[in-house]
């Protein structure tokens, strides 16, 4: 039985959605299943959706600010599924993720220092980077056997190079990848080593596939903690993007200070009334929404598989730890990237992001978004075989 309605298709059209309503101006026409943009198409959980018009029908919207109980409710959380232990202190709020990446880049280098990926990842990694006027230091990951692999040799050859701050993506985005604690304990004492702050983006440790474990970096060492800003937000794991809130966690006193002046510069000071409720609502009553959801999502990333292997021979799925997304190696088709994007477009009408998006290593593959109801995804199945048929 599908008790919290995953399998229930809602129209998202004429909601202002940047995946449903902007397919023409991101890839010129409007005839094709939108696939792309990492959020869901299922409703958040109803005591989520009950706390939020609770406080709309209240009827006074004047200032507001993140009570006691909000901190609570996620210092809470983070102990409960990922058994690390906070301080309500520690947490300060923002609209966002990527806004908090911007403003860890602006408060902990100068311009023209360097700052630390590891591509293929998240497009706003390189963006804030390079937007803030800071260089960017690319230690690219290595793809053995269909997974990524941190080349540890290359990622301590470029710390010595002075990088200040290095953008950490755990889970990984686009390929899937949990780090594990032996992989995350060497990069935290690599940066330990040569005094590079940690920015560690955590927004999809939520949504992680039964067997895998998530390891907050901060909380595997008082000296990673000590370097590191942790970045996480119920917006991905019970698709709240719509509201912006999130968390960045900070236990080094001196950091965080920095980082709430640089935001204090920005103007900013807190959330918005309904960001608030979300946030609390979501940490304290999602649980069991959200393991339904993920059962739900291993469904379809097995019917996904299933359905690739058996009829797409040449592109290989990534085995995704966490995540919603699906990182398909589309190099053995021999067609270049705006030829996978003209097949998908025209050929099988359907929207996916492409591969160079997220830097060097991307080339031949694209990212399908599975957060979907069953019947959208076959349909969207049915639409990538037709993108390459013969």
């Amino acid at each position: 039985m599908d008790r919290f309605h995953f399998h229930q298709k809602i129209s998202r059209e004429n909601t202002a959605s940047v995946k449903w309503d902007r397919t023409r101006e991101v890839f010129g026409r409007s005839d094709v299943l939108p696939m792309w943009v990492a959020d869901m198409d299922f409703q958040p959980p109803e005591e989520v959706k009950k706390a939020i018009e609770d406080r709309i029908a209240h009827g006074v919207y004047g200032y507001t600010f993140a009570p006691d109980s909000t901190a609570d409710s996620i210092g809470q959380w983070l102990y409960r599924r990922h058994g690390w232990k906070i301080n309500n202190e520690w947490i300060l709020y923002s609209t966002g993720v990527v806004p908090s990446i911007a403003t860890a880049i602006q408060a902990f280098t100068e311009k023209e220092e360097k700052v630390m990926l590891q591509s293929p990842v998240y497009t706003p990694f390189f963006e804030m980077i390079k937007q803030n006027g800071r260089k960017v230091v690319n230690s690219q990951l290595k793809l053995e056997n269909g997974r990524y692999e941190i080349d540890f040799a290359d990622f301590e050859d470029k710390l010595k190079e002075g990088v200040k701050l290095f953008l950490l993506c755990n889970p990984h985005n686009p390929g899937g990848r949990m780090w594990t604690e032996e992989e995350l304990r060497k990069i935290g004492e690599l940066c330990v080593k040569y005094s590079c702050l940690i920015l560690s983006d955590e927004i999809h440790s939520d949504l992680i596939y039964k067997g895998h474990k998530h390891y907050p970096i901060a909380s595997m060492d008082p000296q990673f903690a000590d370097i590191t800003v942790t970045c996480i937000a119920p917006t991905k794991t019970w698709n709240l993007a719509g509201i912006q809130a999130s968390a960045a966690i900070i236990s080094n006193e001196k950091l965080r200070k920095a980082f709430q002046a640089e935001q204090h510069k920005q103007g900013f000071f807190t959330l918005s009334a309904f960001g608030i409720i979300g946030m609390e609502a979501a940490y304290r009553h999602g649980e069991e929404w959200l393991d339904g959801l993920m059962d739900y999502l291993a469904e379809n990333k097995r019917t996904a598989a299933e359905f690739i292997g058996e009829h797409l021979p040449g592109i290989r799925l990534m085995e995704p730890d966490g995540t919603y997304l699906l990182w398909l190696d589309c190099r053995e088709l021999g067609l270049s990237d705006a030829e996978l994007r003209q097949r998908l477009l025209e050929k099988g009408k359907l929207a996916l992001e492409p591969g160079p998006k997220y830097g060097q290593g991307g080339e031949g593959f694209v990212r399908m978004n599975i957060a979907c109801p069953h019947e959208v995804l076959a349909e969207g199945l049915d639409r990538l075989k037709r993108a390459f048929e013969q």
